[in-house]
């Protein structure tokens, strides 16, 4: 099968699983690759088209850890950006991981990405020292005693990292090793024949070991071994290995265990003295003690479960004869978890002001929860206070959106301080929280209201052209522009015409005041009914509208007239009763 062949099959099955499980897109890069090196077609295999990539701002965020990695603007593919160094990012956990996640915008959605770092056979077995001086007595050591070496380590994992040992020729020593697991092997040099002294006072040996990889590589230590007589015995411990349980939180001072080594000589030769001659790891120092004449070891410094979880410590008895002889014991101790770290809450995304119309489901703020411990410890819950009007969605291990979960109304409350709380398993539990502040943007979704539906003015006759009549005022409770009102005469409302209101009154446009343009006349017109209109300056507009009626009073502003006789008779009071004069117009006159 062709290399391009392969390329298109494993696309396939990446956008297949994406389809069907909604799970991570796995891709995977050798530790050391160079910079500009392809993962992965990002882009196409979470299904974005080229075009869309400057659009909808494709970014990756990194989850507790530099990424080394980065999206290609151009093509959305994912590459090496910095060197990648396997053992520096993980150290001796396989597979090494690095969980990234993906965000697009527009609309707003995360992908998860897994991107694992396998290993090249890039570290050579490195022994803790490049010469050993051993002690051995002539002719009293006899075939097949057995002295232990400290092994070599690799930082490679797999294959990479699986030792062979082989030592120079010799007729009087050879190499014996047993996998103590599948991690880790004990080695021991064997005496194969007697030594005499007088023969050859000093043996120089080399103990190579020899990595799996393709090619392998190799680290050496040299062996010096004296030959002395006189001390016979060398000091045997009542145990090869102690296993040891000690919980994280335990003080300085606390007893680990006591070790005990006897020595089958008398006198000096028979004294044993102890002491620390190794600990794995070996980047951490002075954490244990041991005293030289009990053999107790008691703890010098904290514990700490999130950085070292097992201690190989080994001890060595070594007597006091002449020369000395030593025995070995190893003490290997389980550090128990204790609940000391609360969760942490990170907010890797928020997306602010939320518009009071946002639909119900809107993600508004992606957050990151992790804790430290294991177990039940490390388990965390999470919830959001107060409860509405959002809530928490679980989108991926330790990750959560914020989503809305009711509808939002400005006007009622303009801004929520959210407070995301986490807790984990621990008894006692521990929390751990973070603020977020929401506010919510307006829009135009209330109309300009009036005090009143109906105005009455009353308005005097022969009134200054100017004179303020009333001022009318609604009321938006928007902002900005939104609540911004502006009045007018609406056209053509009302008993009487828009010609015939606009001939007599005016409205300000910003503050609502009614204005006369002329003088009233009460014989001309007695009544005005009208409508004034309040329109917001939002998109789009909303209006509100009310009824104006307007009556004009009279005022004693017309002298009596004479009327023409009835008939044609002749005098001023012909044709009427004797005494009788002509009365006002009745108001169906008018």
């Amino acid at each position: 099968m062709g290399v391009w062949v392969r390329a298109v099959l494993r696309l396939l099955v990446l956008q297949a699983a994406w389809a069907l499980g909604g799970g991570p897109v796995r891709y995977s890069v050798p530790e050391e690759a160079k910079g500009g090196t392809v993962v992965g077609r990002l882009a196409q295999d979470l299904g974005l088209e080229a075009g869309e990539l400057e659009a909808r701002r494709l970014r990756l965020v990194a989850k507790g850890r530099r990424a080394s990695v980065e999206v290609s603007g151009a093509s959305g593919a994912l590459v090496v950006s910095s060197r990648l160094d396997r053992e520096e990012l993980c150290g001796k956990s396989a597979p090494c991981a690095l969980r990234l996640e993906v965000l697009v915008e527009r609309p707003l959605r995360v992908f998860h990405v897994e991107l694992e770092v396998t290993d090249i056979n890039d570290n050579a077995p490195l022994f803790p020292a490049a010469r050993r001086k051993l002690s051995v007595a002539e002719l009293t050591t006899l075939p097949g005693s057995r002295f232990p070496l400290e092994g070599a380590s690799d930082a490679d994992v797999g294959a990479n990292a699986q030792l062979s040992y082989t030592l120079s020729p010799s007729e009087h020593f050879a190499l014996d090793v047993k996998s103590a697991n599948e991690n880790r092997k004990s080695l021991f040099l064997v005496l194969s024949k007697a030594l005499d002294r007088e023969s050859m006072a000093v043996h120089h040996l080399l103990v190579t070991a020899r990595d799996g990889g393709r090619p392998s590589l190799s680290g050496t230590m040299e062996l010096v071994i004296s030959v002395l007589d006189v001390n016979d015995n060398a000091p045997e411990f009542n145990q090869s290995v102690y296993k040891v349980q000690l919980s994280e939180s335990a003080a300085e001072g606390t007893l680990v265990v006591r070790v005990s080594a006897t020595d089958r000589d008398e006198g000096p030769n028979e004294e044993v003295c102890y002491d620390i001659i190794s600990l794995v790891p070996s980047t951490v120092k002075d954490v244990f003690t041991v005293n030289p004449s009990t053999g107790e070891i008691r703890l010098t410094a904290p514990l700490d479960y999130e950085d070292v979880r097992l201690y190989e410590i080994q001890v060595e008895a070594k007597d006091r004869g002449t020369p000395p002889l030593s025995g070995h014991c190893s003490v290997l101790l389980e550090v128990v978890d204790v609940n000391d770290n609360a969760p942490e809450v990170w907010v890797t995304s928020l997306s602010v002001p939320v518009p009071e119309d946002a639909a119900v489901g809107t993600v508004v703020a992606l957050l990151s929860v992790s804790d430290r411990d294991s177990g039940a410890n490390g388990r965390v819950r999470c919830a959001v206070w107060p409860a509405a009007p959002f809530g928490l969605v679980a989108t991926f291990e330790g990750s959560y959106s914020l989503v809305l979960r009711e509808a939002l109304d400005r006007e009622r409350v303009a801004e929520y301080e959210v407070e995301v709380r986490a807790e984990d398993g621990g008894a006692p539990a521990l929390r751990g929280s973070r603020g977020l502040r929401v506010p919510v943007s307006d829009v135009n979704d209330n109309a300009p209201a009036f005090a009143q539906a109906v105005y009455t003015v009353l308005a005097r006759e022969n009134n200054a052209a100017g004179a303020e009549l009333a001022r009318l005022w609604a009321r938006d409770p928007d902002e900005a522009g939104n609540g911004r009102v502006r009045y007018s005469v609406a056209e053509g409302a009302g008993g009487a015409s828009w010609r015939s209101a606009s001939r007599y009154v005016s409205v300000e446009a910003e503050s609502g005041r009614l204005w006369a343009l002329q003088p009233f006349d009460y014989e001309e017109v007695q009544v005005l009914q009208f409508e004034v209109r309040a329109v917001d300056a939002g998109e789009p507009a909303l209006c509100g509208n009310a009824t104006v009626q307007l009556f004009v009073v009279d005022e004693n502003d017309n002298a009596p007239a004479l009327l023409p006789p009835a008939g044609g008779g002749a005098g001023p009071w012909a044709g009427g009763a004797a005494g009788s004069r002509p009365g006002p117009a009745s108001p169906a006159s008018l």
